[in-house]
């Protein structure tokens, strides 16, 4: 069982307070412990009771307050923090932490931790393109410290640009994918396809297939969370783009494989889970095809194997790919397998309601050219991509 992580908040005083109420939430529904720093100024904004109430934990917001039990306040929770969070940060916090100045309790626990901090800045515009502002935050990156960018957009003062105090829904999934464990892919450069792609037939239509993408950007946020450098070649697709990591979005079969051959050589894994289109139509219409009386006949030609041209090309790298099948499921995929160059093949049953394309859930046999076959239960399509990855692992430590 994994022990639980403690992440100290440090709250310091701007408008964007109050969302950092929806932050606390998130971690607590992660599982995670949350102790809270507010500043004074912070106070002003919202009550230290709004803080308590939701990460279930006395917050600290006096340097002078009595100690509730024999302990140094900024020096126990410096201990205790997995990781600090500084949202949201303004420019006077960033500032004190910058040039060494430790005259509250947010500033001291940040100086006595060794702790990640990971700041979410949050202020009017101005001063967020302030030079000063800016060095400071630069000579901060430079010491190791993290920043989570601040969103552009109208600000409570009612300037227009960047400041905004980045989603809330962003920001704790910054701090979960930071504690994740292990963190074994560090060192590795993951590649992974994701989604359909499309094949136009003129400037109005196009065939594609019902994949979502949902699958492959588990995998890609799964190796991002273990510590590997990511790439996530992408269909169209309607999932936002996952932070952490370089993501090159296609439309075309074409596209896509122009867009992995520019990364292959570089990367040690690539998993191929996006749904490629085999075939394009043979002739493109440039002008819209107009409605006759009788039926319309199209013609299709095969577009690129791009599985076959990477195991044709490959070299040290781990090449998986994707088997979405209708029947004989696993006779198929162990012909894909091998016909490729594959080292392991995903093997999963596309016409599943509970599993098939679309759905959070997914159930795979993952077969290696070793004719291994290993075939997991039902599960999210997060932990399919956890399996697969201690997998490869193991491939690798062997």
């Amino acid at each position: 069982m994994k022990q639980q992580k403690t992440v100290v908040v440090g709250v310091s005083g701007g408008v964007a307070v109050y969302k950092t109420l929806d932050v606390i939430s998130r971690l607590r529904k992660a599982d995670i412990n949350v102790h809270v720093i507010m500043t004074e100024a912070a106070t002003e904004f919202v009550t230290p009771l709004s803080f308590q109430s939701l990460s279930q934990n006395m917050v600290i917001h006096n340097m002078f307050e009595e100690p509730r039990a024999w302990e140094i306040q900024h020096i126990s929770l410096a201990k205790k923090a997995d990781l600090m969070l500084i949202a949201p940060a303004t420019a006077n916090i960033i500032g004190k932490v910058a040039n060494g100045i430790a005259d509250d309790m947010l500033s001291t626990t940040i100086m006595a931790t060794k702790a990640p901090v990971i700041f979410a800045p949050a202020m009017n515009t101005n001063m967020y393109n302030n030079p000063i502002v800016k060095d400071n935050i630069r000579k901060l990156k430079d010491y190791g410290y993290g920043f989570i960018e601040p969103a552009s957009g109208r600000l409570a003062c009612g300037d227009v640009g960047d400041g905004k105090l980045a989603d809330t829904e962003l920001i704790a999934e910054r701090v979960i994918s930071a504690l994740y464990e292990p963190k074994d892919l560090m060192g590795l450069k993951v590649l992974v396809t994701a989604g359909p792609t499309i094949s136009a037939i003129d400037p109005v239509r196009f065939i594609t297939n019902r994949s979502t993408g949902k699958m492959g950007y588990a995998i890609a946020e799964e190796a991002r969370d273990r510590g590997a450098e990511v790439v996530l070649i992408t269909g169209p697709s309607n999932l936002q783009p996952p932070f952490g990591m370089k993501v090159k979005q296609i439309n075309t079969n074409e596209e896509m494989l122009n867009a992995v051959l520019e990364e292959y050589d570089s990367c040690d894994i690539v998993i191929k889970s996006a749904a490629v289109a085999d075939y394009k139509a043979k002739n493109y219409s440039s002008e819209k095809i107009k409605k006759g009386s009788g039926d319309l006949v199209l013609e299709f030609t095969r577009d690129n194997d791009i599985l076959k041209n990477l195991g044709d090309k490959k070299k040290n790298q781990i090449l998986i790919g994707f088997a979405a099948e209708s029947n004989e499921i696993l006779q198929n995929a162990k012909e894909k397998l091998g016909k490729k160059n594959l080292d392991y093949i995903v093997a999963n049953d596309i016409t599943s309601k509970e599993t098939g394309f679309g759905s959070d859930n997914n159930k795979v046999t993952i077969i290696s050219k070793t004719g291994e076959a290993i075939e997991l239960e039902s599960m999210s399509k997060r932990l399919v991509g956890q399996e697969l990855f201690n997998i490869v692992l193991k491939h690798i430590n062997n």
